[in-house]
């Protein structure tokens, strides 16, 4: 998982306040970064492993304990987990099948659409020679050659894939038309930066760019993101997120730090 659910609230818990109180922040530091640990394999972890991935020595194996004994950890057969990630990691495992279903099924309408609407065009040979035909030296795709509408595709499912994850809903292309050519543009402003990423490097850059938009925390962006928007306010989006304002439910979220660095890697954001 990328993420897991913190409500804000979490420090009122009656448990995660006993272990403040008996063990301070440091208790509240192993408790967290132990479930990042589980959140990451999406599954129960080896205790041994994980104590020692977490350098827990005699000091930290009171706090362990003192966790398991209020139940926000829990060992059996050898094992580590708790039991709400466990939960939520079955619901986020079902959902991503659900999406893989939908995108699936997206695609095959997409192909009987193309089976329909699609003709041969007739017209006169070329009279124009090869080594005439100019390059777009930004993508690196000739003028006479369309970008391919199943690449275009697989970055724009990224956007949907993204949508839903942060809002819990389903993003619906209203026109795919506008949502292509804003992508293209997108990409053009990413190879630029990155001219030597290959096409998985790409689609992995353009995930993460669209995760970190669906967060900015404005109320108006967040109920019309879309990437017709991001692309025709793409300054004012990289400058929010830059500054550090992004959306702090329990969705989650990305540092600043992450934010300023990846922006600076992949878009080309002065640091």
């Amino acid at each position: 998982m990328r993420y897991f659910l913190h409500d804000t609230s979490a420090f009122d818990d009656e448990k995660i306040t006993e272990l403040f109180m008996k063990f301070g922040y440091e208790g509240i530091g192993l408790f967290y970064t132990a479930l990042e640990k589980i959140a990451k394999q999406e599954k129960p972890i080896k205790t041994d492993v994980l104590k020692v991935q977490l350098k827990v020595g005699k000091r930290l194996e009171k706090c362990w304990n003192f966790m398991e004994q209020i139940g926000i950890l829990s060992s059996k057969n050898g094992e580590t987990f708790n039991e709400q990630l466990l939960n939520f990691s079955e619901k986020y495992q079902i959902k991503k099948q659900k999406t893989r279903e939908r995108v699936a099924e997206w695609r095959e309408k997409q192909q009987d659409i193309n089976n329909v609407t699609c003709y041969e065009r007739v017209s006169n040979a070329c009279k124009v020679k090869e080594n005439k035909v100019k390059e777009n030296k930004v993508n690196n795709i000739t003028q006479d050659e369309p970008v391919k509408n199943d690449f275009m595709n697989d970055l724009l499912l990224q956007f949907q894939e993204s949508y839903e994850e942060v809002n819990g809903e389903k993003y619906d292309i209203v026109n795919i038309g506008k949502e292509r050519t804003a992508i293209s543009k997108l990409l053009i402003v990413y190879k630029n930066k990155n001219p030597d990423h290959d096409s998985k490097q790409t689609v992995e850059g353009f995930r993460q760019f669209f995760d970190l938009c669906n967060r900015v925390n404005d109320d108006w962006m967040q109920k019309n993101m879309s990437p017709t928007l991001i692309m025709s306010k793409l300054n004012e989006i990289k400058t929010t997120i830059r500054n550090g304002s992004k959306r702090t439910n329990s969705k989650g979220g990305a540092t600043d730090r992450e934010i300023t660095e990846l922006f600076a890697r992949k878009l080309g954001i002065e640091q």
